[in-house]
Order: structure tokens, then C-alpha cells, then sequence
């Protein structure tokens, strides 16, 4: 049991990004105080809901989602730049578990994005959470652009998906990374679906998303819907890039920038939008820590 600060610093990778979830569990067990979280996009969101003490809800709720469940979310923008408006999901998300200035948090907290048209990263770190959180989820192509301040935001994870730099300021004893783009798990790949849960177990969190039922067509609802696809569509092309991408600036930023410890989600954990598969995820997580604090001297 240790009783060191931690600046923690979560990765982008969509619904892996769940993992993060099992990683601070275990960190709090072990007794590390997180005093500081830097995240990019599903590290902002989850890092940011954490600061904001209301990670044990957030938990709950999305163990509970369903493949249906996750396309109810789903708010399709036709001739957007983008193909989800998003603005679904952070308003249940503000329902189920409210909203804080980022400057009155418990914990300090740094939402990474990236500036359209200034071609960089920005800190963002005051102001609502969820609106910066909002920009650093905006994935390219796949959810609108953020307008934030007179910026055009969208993903963090797009030029920083490991934003160890904004915890160089902190002060704490030591500072943990997560990196979701990991080296593949061969036994991952044997690991089957979550099996159902009672419908009893669920019903109080899927009360906060039965307003929000919505129509969803097209190829990505498919995608969602259906097994591996026997072609590649558009959407896991646009997925499969995105996570090529990430992983060589990942491994980039991590050169520029060393972690006391580094925490790796294997990249074939789950696909990028098996949100449904939370509890194997956050399972992933945890033991990947364990894993990693078995070797960490600290």
C-alpha cells in the first residue's frame, strides 16, 4: 500500500478507452492519491468524470448498455461534418451525472483537443467539463467538430494521444500514463461477448437513456448491428486508419516524453465502438495494471 500523488495521464481509443476505468480502480486500492488527470478524448471523458467524483455512476450506467442501447445514442447528422452530432450523449451523460466548472474540481483536470484551423493542440482547462470533453471526442468524420470559443475542436487523441506534456507542470511524486494502443493479446482474441445480463440488473440505469430513442439507418448502425463484416465498409476503414495513426504518434509522444509507468491496453481489446462491452473492458484494465505494478519498483 502506497501513499504517493499520481499525475495520471489517460490515452485516446475509443470504447478501450474504458479500460481507464479499471485502471483507476486499482490505483485507488493501491492506494495512490490522483491529484492530477491530463486525457484525450475517451481519457478526457472518463478522466474528467472521475474529477468530478462521479466515476462509480458513470460505471454503472454504461455496464448496463446493450448494442440497442448504444444506437439509441446515436444522433445522426446528415450533411454535417460529421456523420454523429454527439450532442445525445453528452445530454444524458449531463442527467446522469451533472455538470462542474473544470476550475472548481477536486482534482486537477486537463482536457486535450486539437485546433482545426490554428493545426495544433490546445489545454483546455476551465470553463463547463462537459464542453471540453465534448471537444476532445470529436473524432474527424465521425462526430461534429466542437465549436469552443471561437476555435473549431475536434479530437485530442488526432496529434496527442498519450498528453503526458500537460502534467509537467504538476508536482505530484509520480506520474502514470495509459497508452490504449497497446501490442495485440493473442488471447484477447479468444475472449467471448459479455454474456447477457438480467433485465432486472439494468433497468434503473437504462431509465436515464429511454427519452432518446431515435431511428438509426445506414452503414454505421449496421456495423454496430451485425458480426465482422465480410468487406471492409467505410467506417472500418476510417477506424482501422484512425488507429494506425494513433498508434505512431503514441509511440512518438512516448519517446519525447517518459512516464514513471506506462499502462498498455491491447489494441485488440475490443473494436472502437463495442461500448457494449464494458465490463470485459474495464476487466482488461485493471488487469493490465496489476500487471504493470507488479514490475514498477515505485
Amino acid at each position: 500500500m502506497t501513499n504517493k500523488s499520481l499525475s495520471l495521464v489517460l490515452g485516446s481509443g475509443g470504447a478501450r478507452g474504458l479500460g481507464h476505468i479499471g485502471v483507476i480502480e486499482v490505483l485507488e486500492e493501491r492506494g495512490y492519491r490522483i491529484e492530477s488527470i491530463a486525457g484525450s478524448s475517451m481519457g478526457a471523458l472518463i478522466g474528467g468524470i472521475y474529477a468530478m467524483g462521479k466515476l462509480e455512476a458513470y460505471r454503472d450506467w454504461v455496464c448496463a448498455l446493450d448494442r440497442s442501447d448504444v444506437l439509441k445514442l446515436l444522433d445522426l447528422s446528415f450533411g454535417a461534418p460529421g456523420l454523429i452530432k454527439g450532442d445525445r450523449i453528452m445530454e444524458v451523460l449531463r442527467e446522469l451525472i451533472g455538470d462542474r466548472r473544470i476550475e472548481d474540481l477536486p482534482i486537477a483536470f486537463t482536457a486535450v483537443a486539437t485546433d482545426l484551423d490554428a493545426r495544433r493542440e490546445i489545454w483546455i482547462d476551465e470553463g463547463p467539463l462537459f464542453d471540453a470533453i465534448r471537444a476532445s471526442i470529436a473524432i474527424p468524420t465521425l462526430v461534429t467538430p466542437a465549436h469552443y470559443r471561437g476555435r473549431t475542436l475536434v479530437d485530442g487523441g488526432l496529434l496527442n494521444p498519450v498528453p503526458i506534456a500537460p502534467t509537467l507542470r504538476d508536482g505530484t511524486d509520480l506520474t502514470f500514463a495509459v497508452n490504449l494502443n497497446g501490442h495485440r493479446d493473442p488471447k484477447l482474441d479468444e475472449v467471448a461477448e459479455d454474456p447477457p445480463r438480467p433485465a432486472g440488473e439494468v433497468d434503473k440505469y437504462r431509465a436515464a437513456i429511454n427519452g432518446f430513442v431515435d431511428k438509426v439507418t445506414g452503414k454505421l448502425a449496421d456495423t454496430l448491428r451485425d458480426d465482422e463484416p465480410p468487406e471492409l465498409g467505410l467506417f472500418e476503414v476510417l477506424n482501422r486508419s484512425l488507429d494506425m495513426m494513433q498508434g505512431a504518434v503514441s509511440r512518438l509522444k512516448l519517446a519525447a516524453h517518459h512516464p514513471d509507468l506506462l499502462i498498455e491496453i491491447p489494441r485488440n481489446t475490443c473494436q472502437t465502438y463495442e461500448f457494449y462491452r464494458a465490463a470485459h473492458i474495464i476487466a482488461v484494465g485493471r488487469r493490465q495494471t496489476e500487471r504493470a505494478l507488479r514490475e514498477f519498483p515505485g
